[in-house]
């Protein structure tokens, strides 16, 4: 399993990439475009990149958090 080098949601860029997703996460990058491609994933296309806005993903978390307890 890969380990994130990021230690707070402060160090994320404004918007993430797959790779810094797969990084985020501890996942593949395969998976993290996976992921970035479903539906309720918060993530946006631009041109022919697709991207996380780094708000939107830590509500993402939050939310998902909550669905958890």
């Amino acid at each position: 399993m890969k380990v994130s080098s990021f230690k707070s949601y402060d160090e994320l860029p404004l918007f993430i990439n797959a790779e810094t997703l797969s990084d985020v996460l501890g996942i593949s990058k395969s998976s993290a475009y996976e992921l970035m491609r479903e539906e309720g994933f918060p993530s946006v296309r631009i041109s022919s990149r697709i991207v996380v806005p780094k708000e939107a993903f830590i509500e993402w978390i939050n939310q998902r958090m909550g669905q958890e307890k």
